[in-house]
């Protein structure tokens, strides 16, 4: 049985240094420079909030949405905990950004043959034996790579250890069923920009377990029928989300020259 791995980010030790995402543009190749949202050029970025520096990227769900949404199964989540991506499978219909709770999945807006992207969580550094470049890079330990269940008592530990210093809770251990992606913080983390109304059970096993009631002749109907209600309810917030990314793109594209 494959170790599920995960990263723990402290921000209370995070300095705001970019290293991460310099490594991260390096290791896939991404054009240079300094990114403070996520993109399709910025698989992870830096976001202030008085002071305090909070790490932005894909938070490899446990059991991941954007997989479930899929028609055509071109994400896929890993045993040892990456999300990952296949292009050569993508037809383009965008319900993976529409899905995700945590709005990650950008797309290439300014391409002729225009992809979905976002973190990889380094797989291929992983199957190496590698942590990702996020975490060899960090200069202060802010981002710790490991095996999940020793990260989520490592994290609980310095709560314990330290109460004075944390908030007590670790993002991420119950969001949408759990993340790979883990979080301790000083500061409340609605204060932060984090979704702290998600629900604690995944969205897939949410949705089937609500279909799986439904008798056999109307699943077909039930599922199309859910997904027309969740594309519906998302429509705005999406449309707004589309409109910003395309004017982060031209913005980038315009400094690039």
């Amino acid at each position: 049985m494959a170790t599920k791995k995960a990263m723990l980010i402290d921000l209370t030790l995070c300095v705001g240094c970019n290293a991460c995402q310099d490594a991260c543009k390096i290791e896939n190749k991404l054009p240079e420079g300094e990114e403070h949202e996520l993109s399709s050029t910025a698989y992870t970025a830096l976001n202030e909030y008085n002071g305090v520096y909070v790490r932005r990227m894909c938070q490899h769900c446990v059991d991941p949405t954007c997989a479930s949404v899929c028609p055509v199964g071109a994400f896929t989540k890993t045993p040892e905990g990456p999300v990952l991506y296949d292009e050569s499978k993508c037809i383009g219909c965008r319900y993976c950004m529409q899905a995700c709770p945590f709005q990650v999945p950008r797309y290439q807006w300014t391409s002729t043959y225009p992809k979905v992207m976002k973190c990889k969580f380094c797989a291929e550094r992983q199957a190496q034996g590698l942590q990702p470049a996020c975490a060899e890079a960090c200069p202060t330990g802010a981002t710790t790579y490991g095996n999940r269940d020793e990260l989520v008592r490592e994290a609980y530990d310095r709560i314990k250890a330290e109460p004075e210093k944390y908030v007590n809770k670790v993002y991420g251990v119950e969001e949408v069923g759990g993340t790979s992606i883990l979080y301790l913080s000083s500061v409340p983390f609605e204060q932060l920009g984090f979704k702290t109304n998600l629900q604690s059970t995944a969205l897939p096993m949410l949705t089937w377990n609500v279909l799986s009631k439904i008798p056999n002749v109307v699943t077909v109907g039930g599922v199309m029928l859910y997904g027309i209600w969740w594309i519906t309810n998302r429509r705005k917030e999406v449309e707004e989300y589309e409109k910003k990314q395309q004017e982060l793109e031209r913005r980038g594209n315009g400094n690039n020259h």
